[in-house]
């Protein structure tokens, strides 16, 4: 029996910051911690230790580790982890996991549907994952341990960087450990430490104090010394390392060098004759002791890699069940070896340095020579060849020097994660192929592995060195086709001149002379260039859509269904400006051609285009919402979050500010944790509508100036300006700022090529303009001839603008048709119904027709329970005008804060003081209360008296400063 210590040595400090990270954990409040140290140094004693804690706290402990063959297999450390959960508790079956399950399937085989591996990306795993993980530990916190993350692909660091970075607040725990030295893990460590999101610790070598103190724990000396000559050999050769001590304590006992007798440990013998200098010549030692057969047995095994499978080593060996079974008996009980807990039919090296040190010993022809065994053995085998049993038979060939057949092998493991969405794990192993083995397949796979992956120059660069095959046509429509795949993925990335570059070479290749299938492919990319073009953006939007029109009817044809795809959902782009009907029925088309071929990503597209065109047309949200349960089914949390992310604006427009609310900021926090710059700005300029729509002008602007920090510039000029700026400024009761707002809004749409079609330019701007009657029928007939003008939020404005013109015009009866119909379509928009209904009122008080205070009083209470006083203050003014009676609204004196009514502020005072927060001046506080300049003075002169403050801007502060 092989000795280690029973106790951890020289590790105090690591213990206690992990026992204080173990505390927090339980409390709710979790971290990342990495372990980071050479081989041997205590890492796996320390994550043990910290694991034997955490389950007597009775925290779930999840276990996984990274893969040591050559081949990436994406996700392995996690999906190691989850079912070492699973193993113990079965899958977890809370109803709060629904929606991830179909992500979490990637890592949970008993959520998969028709044992079909679902393809997901790292962004949706990582946050399925976190969670899942939120939910285990919600009642006393959980741990999850990765091991060897120098070893872990890049899809796996992904999905862990993500966890780091969001563990903040959630009763999780991650400890992972890793070698040093160059990698993307060591990368990522870094980064994570310098953001100090992660607790880095770095056990360092023992102290020739702490070896001795190790070593006497190893023998159990109890008051007998260890012998100082062993100790001073073990402060030499083991260089603080605690592995290598152990293992030179194991060797000195086997050799019969060490000895117990009554009195304690003795040498018999000379030292230096027997103890070997390093760690390999003692598990050299420890292996020829087991005899010859277990020695091959134990290098074919090394070869195979830290873990290695059972029946590779029996078909490799020819040994009979029994003799096999033997000889790993003994090898466990010398503990070189242990069973592998993450499957029945693996074994595991109870240290990686014990298979390195028997590596060492091998010469590069003998290791040649057994992995060619192996591998050869491994396609003898009649068993199920899995994703681990692949991953092996290549690293083999790699091993053997084969390295057709390893490229051949590579190649395919490449394509077959590329499939489930592991981009970045596929280019490692297709790079790898195409050194080895530089062919026209591999070559075509690789580069649609950089297309996919977003590494446009990688791509770039590789389809310029195209191998060629005596230009013969099929490789030369080969190679254009190439060029056309690149082209696309440039114009997607927003490169267009690197786009046209490659359009272009494909037509050289081609001569002239093109397929269908070449010429829709090429129709797809340049229908996309066209508005990149000079000219007018009318002539430019026809030509995109010839030849996207083109494109999708070829498609179709050849069948290319994706690039149908590409084309249909770039018309339903083109043709929503001649009105939604015809982009309806080419998001219709996609959904055809997505069901037939099972592209479901477009499906969901699909679905997502066609539930904001819903809304747009009559106000509802219910093709959302079926978008977002696809999503879902599909396992796609990016998607959902598009969804959500659209749900903001809807929500807002649709007057539902405590759903808005909720949305907004849930869909915040996701959008800025998964870095998704472009739904990020999409939630804030909807948080700034939140705000505006509420008549909230420093929320909306909070919420613009974070916009600015972090996104920059937005290219949503159109509907910060229209659907935020223009409508705070009218709830402000301001109508000239609102018509400045409206104006620029319009002057960038005629700058811009643009899909926003509620910003104001066909709708609310004319309204507007017309009740400040500085527009007529000229410019409603000109509104009116754009089939925008009909969409649901924009036909309100236009019928309410059409009931003032036709009042003003001396036709009462058309007018109240107008404004009735005007309400009906504002049913859905509550506040752009009332804001119409108090627009609409002022103007028939002076033309003399409808039912003005009827109106009004509708108005009014809806705006005074929204809180929006401006308005409401306006349509109270507004009623006195038409001679109606008008509610008193005035704030009671058990609103005013405290401290202003010690000063004996009065409900007046404190209306002006309000207002003041915002700076405006005598004249704007006195038209958002309707009293005047004179009083407001009056007011403010009183409010400085009494508050004690020395002049306006000092009383501007203190008003900003209480109400925040």
């Amino acid at each position: 029996m092989q000795i280690t210590s029973p106790v951890v040595v020289g590790r105090e400090l690591e213990t206690a910051r992990l026992e204080a990270v173990l505390r927090h954990t339980a409390a709710g409040s979790g971290r990342a911690v990495f372990l980071v140290g050479v081989a041997g140094i205590g890492k796996s004693r320390l994550s043990n230790e910290t694991a034997y804690r955490a389950f007597a706290a009775k925290m779930p402990v999840l276990r996984g580790r990274a893969s040591t063959t050559g081949t990436t297999t994406p996700f392995r450390p996690l999906a190691e982890a989850l079912s070492s959960l699973i193993r113990v508790s079965g899958p977890p079956e809370d109803p709060e996991l629904a929606a991830y399950r179909p992500t979490l399937a990637r890592l949970v085989p008993e959520w998969r549907t028709g044992g079909v591996t679902p393809a997901v990306n790292p962004v949706d795993l990582a946050e399925a994952l976190l969670r899942l993980l939120s939910l285990v530990g919600r009642e006393r916190g959980c741990v999850l341990v990765l091991e060897d993350l120098h070893d872990g692909d890049a899809e796996s660091l992904a999905v862990i960087e993500y966890l780091v970075d969001n563990l903040a607040g959630l009763p999780i725990m991650l400890l992972a450990s890793l070698r040093p030295g160059p990698g993307s893990a060591s990368r990522m460590v870094d980064a994570a430490a310098q953001r100090r999101t992660a607790l880095l610790l770095e056990p360092q070598p023992l102290t020739s104090e702490q070896v001795g103190i190790l070593a006497a724990n190893c023998l159990g000396t109890g008051s007998h010394p260890v012998p100082p000559v062993v100790l001073e050999r073990l402060v030499r050769d083991a260089d603080g390392n605690p592995f290598v001590v152990e293992e030179l304590l194991n060797s000195m006992i086997t050799s019969g060098v060490l000895v117990r007798d009554a009195r304690g440990w003795s040498l018999r013998g000379v030292l230096d004759a027997q103890v070997p200098s390093t760690v390999v010549r003692s598990v050299s030692d420890r292996v020829a002791r087991l005899g010859s057969q277990a020695g091959d047995l134990l290098r074919l095994a090394a070869v195979l890699g830290y873990r290695f499978p059972l029946a590779v080593l029996q078909a490799a060996t020819g040994m009979d069940d029994r003799a096999l079974l033997g000889q790993l008996r003994a090898a466990t009980d010398a503990q070189l070896i242990v069973p592998d807990g993450s499957a029945s039919d693996w074994y595991t090296f109870r240290h990686a340095l014990t298979a390195d040190a028997l590596l060492t010993e091998l010469m590069p022809v003998e290791r040649s020579a057994l992995a060619r065994r192996a591998a050869d053995a491994m396609d003898r085998s009649e068993q199920a060849p899995s994703e681990e049993w692949v991953s092996l038979l290549t690293q083999l060939r790699v091993t053997a020097g084969q390295t057709t057949d390893a490229a051949r092998l590579l190649a395919e493991a490449g394509r077959r994660t590329l499939a489930t969405g592991a981009s970045t794990s596929a280019l490692i192993l297709l790079e790898r192929a195409f050194d080895m083995h530089p062919d026209a397949v591999i070559h075509e796979v690789l580069l649609q592995a950089l297309c996919d992956a977003g590494q446009l120059d990688r791509a770039l660069s590789l389809v310029a060195m195209a191998p060629q095959a005596a230009g013969l046509p099929t490789d030369i429509a080969r190679r254009a086709g190439l060029h056309t795949r690149v082209a696309w993925a440039a114009v997607v990335a927003e490169r267009p001149d690197d786009a046209a570059e490659q359009v272009a070479a494909a037509r050289r290749l081609l001569g002239g002379v093109l397929t269908p299938a070449q010429a829709c492919a090429i129709d797809a990319v340049e229908a996309r260039l066209a508005f990149r073009k000079p000219g007018p953006p009318e002539e430019r939007a026809a030509e995109a859509e010839r030849l996207a029109r083109r494109a999708a009817e070829v498609a179709e044809q050849v069948p290319l269904p994706e690039v149908a795809c590409q084309a249909w959902q770039q018309l339903a782009g083109l043709t929503r400006s001649q009105g939604y009907e015809e982009a309806d029925r080419c998001l219709e088309r996609i959904l055809e051609i997505s069901e037939k071929y099972q592209l479901s990503a477009w499906r969901v597209d699909a679905l997502i285009r066609l539930g904001v065109n819903e809304f747009i047309r009559t106000g509802e949200a219910d093709r959302i919402l079926q978008a977002r349960e696809v999503a879902g089914q599909l396992g796609s949390i990016v998607l959902g979050m598009t969804t959500d992310v659209l749900m903001c604006m809807l929500t807002v427009m649709r007057g539902d500010y405590a759903t808005a609310e909720e949305v907004t900021d849930r869909c915040e926090k996701l959008t800025a944790r998964m870095q998704n710059v472009d739904e990020f700005e999409s939630v804030l300029i909807a948080k700034a509508a939140l705000g505006a729509h509420r008549g909230r002008r420093r929320d909306m602007d909070h919420a613009l100036a974070t916009l600015s920090q972090h996104v920059g510039n937005s290219t949503q000029q159109p509907l910060i300006l229209g659907m935020c700026r223009a409508v705070c400024a009218l709830l402000e009761e301001d109508p000239r700022l609102a018509a400045q707002e409206l104006d620029a809004a319009l002057a960038w749409e005629l700058a811009n090529p643009t899909v926003y079609y509620l910003t104001g330019r066909y709708g609310l701007r004319l309204l507007v303009e017309v009740a400040a009657g500085r527009a007529g029928w000229e410019a409603h007939d000109e509104v009116t001839l754009a089939p925008t003008s009909n969409l649901r939020w924009n036909q309100q404005f236009v019928l309410f603008a059409r009931a003032i013109l036709h009042g003003r015009s001396g036709r009462p009866a058309e007018a109240t048709a107008a404004f009735e119909a005007a309400a009906e379509a504002a049913g859905v928009f509550p506040v752009a119904a009332h804001l119409g209904r108090r627009l609409v009122a002022e103007a028939a008080i002076v033309d003399g027709w409808g039912e003005p205070a009827v109106w009004l009083r509708a108005a009014e209470e809806y705006f005074h329970t929204a809180e929006v006083p401006a308005v409401a203050s306006a349509c109270r003014a507004l009623l006195r005008r038409a001679g109606a009676s008008a509610v008193q609204r005035r704030a009671g004196r058990d609103q005013i804060p405290a401290e202003l009514r010690a000063c004996g502020v009065t409900v007046r005072e404190y209306e002006v003081f309000e207002l003041l927060a915002d700076h405006p001046g005598n004249q704007g506080i006195a038209k958002r209360l309707y009293i005047s300049p004179r009083t407001v003075e009056k007011h403010v002169a009183s409010l400085l008296a009494k508050t004690g403050h020395p002049d306006r801007a000092a009383l501007s502060g203190f008003a900003r400063q209480l109400l925040a």
